[in-house]
């Protein structure tokens, strides 16, 4: 067939959406975490610093609200500046929020925010749903270092919040 000039052409197209989930409780009452979670510049605190994490859009203190665009400078991999924009799509004052990447270094980030009060303070629950470019390259990537990377941010930021709410702290 080919010797007849006809050209096969095989694509592999792999998309593969990737689920992490965290959970952890904080000895705090709810305004509280609502107050630090939903105020834009505490993420640069919770997040590594070889990760050169920025803040660009500038807030006065205000909390998050449906609508509300969040540009940052982040430094993922040998520390080459990526831009991300997100936006807030999803917001339950003292529930939950929704942040939805739409430019960055992901193909579809998704990150539902949820807060739970209970009788230690409140429980916080992280779902990222993720998905990388590239197809098959962004699917070995995330074998690769993606996921050790997302993991290591999320354990970062787990000791940062165990420091800010719960060593020596009571509700």
């Amino acid at each position: 067939m080919l010797a007849m000039g006809i050209k096969l052409v095989f694509a592999i197209h792999i998309q593969m959406k990737y689920t992490l989930y965290r959970e952890q409780q904080l000895a705090c009452d709810i305004a509280r975490a609502w107050s630090f979670f939903s105020s834009p510049q505490n993420l640069a605190q919770i997040t590594p610093k070889d990760m050169g994490f920025v803040v660009v859009s500038e807030f006065n203190g205000e909390e998050i609200v449906k609508g509300m665009v969040i540009d940052y400078l982040v430094s993922p991999i040998f520390r080459i500046p990526l831009k991300w924009k997100t936006k807030i799509t999803q917001v339950e004052k003292n529930k939950s929020f929704t942040d939805f990447q739409l430019k960055g270094p992901y193909r579809f980030w998704n990150h539902f925010h949820e807060f739970i009060p209970n009788e230690k303070g409140v429980l916080m629950k992280d779902t990222v749903v993720y998905e990388l470019p590239f197809g098959i390259l962004g699917t070995i990537a995330h074998s690769i270092f993606v996921k050790k990377k997302l993991d290591q941010i999320f354990d970062y930021r787990y000791e940062i919040l165990e420091e800010l709410f719960n060593r020596n702290k009571k509700v």
